[in-house]
């Protein structure tokens, strides 16, 4: 890999347990990147504790990270091993380093460890919690706006069907129970009405 190519790939800031959950993608028999959602993760960005550390022969460390969402392998080799050598079990450490793969097992080669205060296990928590909370309300204000565009549109046919609205391409990836709430919010607010039961128009 380049060091152009390398620059690009950002380093993600994600728990073991997202690691866990993606799907490794292979060229050929080659590791290409993890698939998670719609992130191509080659490199990551961790805090967690290290709860085993093994020292092999031929110049080989390995050590087990947990942050409490699952565990994952570093694991350095040859020249490497001089740079982490003096890592324990117990430390809380910042992990960048990139993914692998062998063995049906996601592992990550580390670039940087660095230790860092226990405290910081629960601030990248909450760091990650906040950006899916995010993503999350920003989700769903994207449906909310479509559901009353679809509304809108449908007045000059005296409102559209609930079934109708649920079932739009517009909502091919997304549960019908969410679709559902933010129906129920529109009705609540007083935003939209039911002229009869299972049809919806716009109040405006």
């Amino acid at each position: 890999m380049s060091e152009q190519q390398f620059k690009r790939n950002v380093a993600y800031k994600l728990r073991i347990g997202d690691l866990l959950i993606g799907k490794p993608i292979l060229d050929k028999e080659r590791f290409s990147f993890l698939e998670l959602g719609d992130k191509k993760i080659v490199r990551v960005n961790l805090v967690a504790n290290i709860v085993d550390k093994y020292e092999g022969e031929n110049a080989y460390y390995s050590f087990t990270l947990d942050d409490g969402s699952g565990q994952i392998r570093l694991k350095v080799f040859g020249d490497n091993v001089g740079k982490f050598k003096e890592l324990t079990q117990g430390q809380t450490v910042v992990v960048i380093g990139v993914l692998r793969f062998f063995n049906n097992e996601i592992y990550i080669s580390p670039e940087i460890i660095k230790e860092v205060d226990t405290r910081y296990l629960l601030i990248r928590k909450l760091e990650i919690e906040k950006k899916l909370n995010v993503k999350k309300e920003i989700t769903n204000f994207a449906i909310k706006d479509k559901i009353l565009e679809l509304i809108k549109n449908s007045e000059e046919q005296g409102g559209i069907e609930l079934e109708k609205l649920i079932m739009n391409s517009s909502f091919n990836k997304i549960s019908p129970d969410i679709i559902n709430k933010e129906i129920q919010k529109l009705l609540e607010e007083g935003i939209i009405f039911e002229p009869r039961p299972g049809k919806v128009r716009w109040l405006g």
